[in-house]
């Protein structure tokens, strides 16, 4: 993307940027950046904004320790917007939410990502009585072993009656499987790609 593509005039130099999480998809904050703003962000791989309130640049975190890092910035078909996808350390509103538009759960099937996360946190930060620290220290072959159990559960599960147990089951499928990943050091995004490979 270059400057040439964006419509800074026709927006009386500034743009509307809307940050998206990279991974969970979810909305979490939209701001304006100016040109000056768009190249500091590039520059520091830090999302930082035009500031109307204060007159100059703010890079999100500066104060709270929040960052936002850039993943990667997409104009809209007009280029009079901005998308912003980024990777989040902490909230992104100030009254301490995930989004500024109040929702702490991300939308759909974002919420894998947000749960491989916390499992990818839980991995480093070693909380006792978890669960997840737990079978991550059993190794791959006894993780790998619970995603067959989840799996035979599943599939049972599915042969029955029952909508709300093959739900659970399914759900405790995918928690194992991501637990797996981690265990591999792979991310869900990793099988995310082969899918896409084979969709096009």
């Amino acid at each position: 993307m270059t400057d040439v593509e964006l419509a800074w005039d026709k927006m009386g130099g500034l743009l509307p940027a809307v940050v998206q999480d990279a991974d969970t998809l979810q909305v979490l904050m939209v701001g304006y950046m100016s040109r000056e703003s768009l190249a500091r962000t590039r520059e520091l791989g830090r999302v930082t904004f035009q500031s109307r309130s204060r007159g100059g640049l703010w890079t999100k975190g500066e104060t709270s320790g929040h960052w936002l890092d850039l993943v990667d910035v997409t104009p809209d078909c007009d280029g009079d917007a901005l998308l912003v996808r980024a990777r989040p350390h902490g909230p992104t509103c100030h009254r301490e939410t995930t989004s500024c538009f109040g929702d702490e759960t991300a939308p759909g099937v974002g919420f894998l990502q947000k749960l491989a996360r916390t499992i990818a946190q839980r991995a480093k930060e070693k909380p006792e009585k978890s669960y997840t620290v737990e079978l991550l220290a059993s190794g791959i072959p006894r993780v790998a072993q619970k995603v067959g159990e989840e799996a035979v559960e599943t599939v049972i599960a599915a042969l029955g009656p029952d909508a709300k147990a093959f739900a659970g089951e399914a759900g405790d499928l995918l928690y194992h499987l991501l637990v797996l990943f981690q265990s591999k050091g792979m991310r869900l995004e990793d099988a995310l790609d082969v899918l896409r490979s084979r969709h096009r």
